[in-house]
């Protein structure tokens, strides 16, 4: 393992490929601001138009929602689209985006979804009850043991006892809706200039510090759970290009021991991909040191 130094050390004079390629703000008469919905913390985006238009400019997020047509599979996934912390608050300091106020979303909400369960659980019931029927007859009909006055006592008693159970309901993941209007006239409320969150933590700090200086090289990033870093960078949009950096934020006094660093090092190597240790310097600057796996000596 060597570290290979400062590969990306991108201050406010310096250029390269992606020189260009940063993003302008998003002011009003660009484009209206997107409607973010907060669950308990997380930011997601329920309407398409606005999913477009982050994506737009170069912020991924992560698709969360079900199909409806597919609910039990996690491969293809439908909104909401979470946004990572970071591109968040990218948002809402470009005036992009405004939390959803109260008003404006609808009031009657709990009472309006057992209405429409108890509706699809009537609809359900009927179209369970005719494949029962459906089943007898054609039991009944094939052996051809009974008379048409048994089949009919059977049919009505079948009438009278049946019983659809909650439990067998059949449960539509719609999120055409998601609480949120559609109107012109509700769009208003959402200003660019209402506070969402504020995040001051240090790590935090550090973190947007990285992503708002990858992003505005015109790189694009994801979360990096899975591999154990910060964020993942792409030279593109990730449906067509692969990561080329793990990124892994650090403040400049932050001490990381010789494990760990082995530790991520080998990771990198083994999924093809180069650990960058991001720190952001005093004058706004970020120096990136990367890590290369060359092997014990």
């Amino acid at each position: 393992m060597k570290p290979s130094g400062p590969v990306l050390d991108l201050d406010s004079s310096s250029t390269g490929p992606y020189e260009g390629h940063e993003l302008a703000p998003c002011s009003e008469g660009l484009s209206p601001p997107v409607g973010l919905s907060l669950c308990d913390s997380a930011p997601l985006l329920w309407r398409v138009q606005d999913m477009r238009t982050v994506r737009s400019q170069g912020l991924v997020g992560a698709l969360l929602g079900s199909l409806p047509r597919s609910p039990r599979q996690n491969g293809r996934l439908g909104r909401p689209l979470l946004l990572l912390p970071e591109e968040e608050r990218l948002l809402r300091e470009r005036r992009g985006a405004a939390a959803s106020p109260a008003a404006n979303q609808d009031g009657g909400g709990v009472e309006q979804y057992e209405e429409v369960q108890q509706r699809c659980y009537e609809e359900q019931s009927i179209l369970a009850l005719e494949d029962r029927k459906s089943a007898l007859l054609q039991a009944m009909t094939s052996s051809g043991a009974e008379p048409d006055e048994a089949l009919q006592g059977r049919l009505e008693a079948l009438d009278r006892n049946f019983t659809f159970p909650w439990s067998a309901l059949a449960v539509q993941l719609s999120t055409a809706r998601a609480g949120l209007t559609h109107c012109p006239e509700a769009r208003a409320f959402l200003q660019a200039d209402w506070p969402i969150r504020e995040q001051d933590r240090l790590q935090c700090a550090v973190r947007y510090q990285v992503f708002r200086d990858l992003r505005g090289r015109g790189f694009y990033l994801t979360s990096a759970g899975k591999f154990g870093g910060d964020f993942l960078v792409y030279p593109g949009d990730p449906l067509r290009f692969h990561a080329h950096f793990i990124a892994i934020c650090l403040s400049l006094d932050e001490s990381i021991c010789l494990p760990d660093v082995l530790a991520v090092a080998r990771l990198g190597s083994n999924v093809k991909k180069t650990v960058l240790l991001c720190s952001p310097r005093m004058d706004g600057a970020v120096t990136y040191t990367s890590l290369q796996w060359s092997g014990m000596v």
